[in-house]
């Protein structure tokens, strides 16, 4: 089954890709990798906000490391144009605003990680890093930035 058929069986609809912030390009070309920028938790009402192990629970955090899931996705689909050339998702990089106590990282950007397997299946399981920041840009909850190799 097509990347595609997977997203629409699975209800999954892709947002536009976001254009960058500041000045950089949202992904780099090199050889048979992409390597996207990060992506912030953002959904159609705007940027997801906050300091997990403050106003913001885990389920929440991994609800807004999704969306950045869903924005990688869409940058690699601007990237390459057809998702079926994705050969496997190589490492994502995932960053949490969070208190100086809160140890609960990893459970955040499963809500990324499990994106991936569920687009990419066995190809979307990858290397990965997440860490905590005491602040993320916009005062958004997550950003995630990624590797992927295509054919």
């Amino acid at each position: 089954m097509s990347i595609d058929a997977t997203l629409a069986e699975k209800g999954i609809t892709l947002p536009d890709a976001p254009a960058p912030a500041a000045n950089y390009v949202p992904f780099v070309k090199s050889g048979n990798l992409i390597f996207v920028s990060g992506q912030i938790s953002a959904d159609e009402n705007g940027l997801i906000k906050g300091k997990l192990g403050e106003a913001l629970s885990v389920e929440a955090g991994a609800a807004a490391a999704r969306r950045c899931g869903l924005s990688l996705i869409a940058q690699l689909k601007a990237a390459v144009g057809d998702l079926d050339r994705v050969k496997r998702v190589v490492k994502l990089t995932g960053f949490v605003n969070s208190t100086p106590d809160f140890t609960d990282q990893p459970k955040v950007i499963n809500g990324c990680s499990d994106l991936m397997v569920e687009v990419f299946g066995d190809a979307g399981r990858h290397a990965r890093a997440a860490v905590s920041a005491p602040s993320l840009p916009l005062g958004v909850a997550v950003e995630i930035e990624a590797i992927f190799e295509v054919a």
